[in-house]
């Protein structure tokens, strides 16, 4: 519940950049800023939270940080221009990746041996599942009543979620604490910081085309405005699928599983470019981007896990927060090929190279790491 609705807050700007644009009176690339503004939230947070907050108890954490981004929705709700606009999503990003850290380890501590990466996976889950069903929602309630009401169904949602965390999660009083020192151990692993840096940089192209699908959708394939969200829902649908493939594939083989989702995601990213031009190829190939790119994810986050040793939470938080890093770079990216005069397909062409680089860093890694 609680990645359903850091999922839905975190994509569903990408299929309202329009409506915001209007909204705040500035251009489509400029507004496309305040996703970049959500993401950079999540990098100053994740590392800041899980390393103050290292000796509070996991689920006492967990609702704290639920509370957080519930109050950074409902501020962006109230914003009253496009400076402030700014400033809330600075503030709904910062809770994003000390969560899922948080709870990724609540779900690998949970699970039985051998099926960690399938446990972290279902809290990914949340992710995917916020594609199908809530980033098609809440841009079909944005388009509707106005793009604030979107904000307000996520707030909604994070309010569940605290009361779901308070009934169902379990006391989790064999989780060992650690502390502000241990957590920062991580920093000074070279395996963490190669980790990071493959989703960081392997997936800024994957954020570069889904950050202007909309208007790519509609200008580009010509498919009707009225279907974006169902466009939405289809590459939710890919998202929901590699999830599930990428747990299973880090459970079964570690290394090879995310190495060849990146080689994938990479062919796949240069495809889009030409498939873009028809509305059903376009389709068909943004589906396939969602289930490379999710596949990735229970991968790096176990790696990060294995390789941080005593300081799991700060790592498993980084890697939400290297994920926003790619999307604050993508966005941005993607947003100077446009303004350039590029046109709407050049960031599929960018995150291609970019994928192609992670793939190296990746390989950098487990060289490394072997000797």
């Amino acid at each position: 519940m609680g990645g359903f609705g850091i999922g839905t807050t975190e994509f569903v700007a990408m299929g309202l950049l329009p409506e915001i644009a209007a909204g705040t009176g500035v251009s489509e690339p400029t507004a496309g800023h305040v996703i970049t503004a959500y993401a950079l939230g999540v990098v100053v947070g994740a590392p800041l939270i899980a390393a103050l907050a290292a000796r509070m108890p996991r689920k006492r954490l967990l609702i704290a940080l639920m509370v957080a981004f519930a109050v950074g929705n409902g501020i962006t709700v109230l914003a009253p221009n496009y400076e402030a606009l700014m400033l809330a999503r600075f503030v709904a990003g910062l809770p994003h990746g000390a969560y899922f850290g948080v709870a990724s380890l609540v779900a690998a501590h949970l699970a039985e041996r051998g099926h960690r990466a399938k446990a972290v996976a279902s809290v990914l889950m949340g992710l995917s599942i916020a594609n199908v069903l809530g980033v098609p929602a809440a841009a079909w309630i944005g388009q509707g009543l106005g793009w604030r009401s979107a904000f307000a169904l996520v707030a909604a949602i994070a309010a569940v979620t605290v009361l779901a965390i308070s009934a169902w999660v379990p006391p989790l009083r064999d989780i060992r604490v650690t502390s502000p020192v241990v957590e920062l151990g991580a920093l000074r692993r070279g395996q963490v910081w190669l980790t990071l840096a493959v989703a960081a940089v392997g997936c800024g192209g994957t954020f570069a085309v889904y950050t202007y699908v909309s208007t790519t959708l509609t200008d580009v394939a010509g498919l009707p405005k009225a279907l974006v969200p169902i466009a939405l829902m289809i590459y939710g649908v890919g998202l929901v699928l590699g999830n599930v493939v990428g747990g299973r594939l880090a459970d079964l083989a570690p290394t090879r599983g995310p190495f060849a989702a990146m080689c994938a995601l990479a062919v796949l990213l240069a495809l889009f470019a030409a498939a873009a031009h028809n509305p059903y190829t376009a389709l068909v190939v943004l589906f396939l981007v969602g289930v490379a790119g999710a596949a990735l994810g229970p991968g790096l986050q176990t790696r990060l896990m294995d390789v941080a040793a005593d300081a799991q939470t700060l790592a498993a938080s980084l890697n939400h927060a290297a994920f926003n890093l790619a999307n604050a770079f993508g966005a941005w990216i993607g947003g100077v090929v446009i303004a350039a005069g590029f046109g709407y397909t050049a960031p599929a062409l960018v995150g291609a190279v970019l994928a192609v680089a992670g793939a190296g860093i990746f390989a950098v890694a487990v060289v490394t790491a072997r000797r």
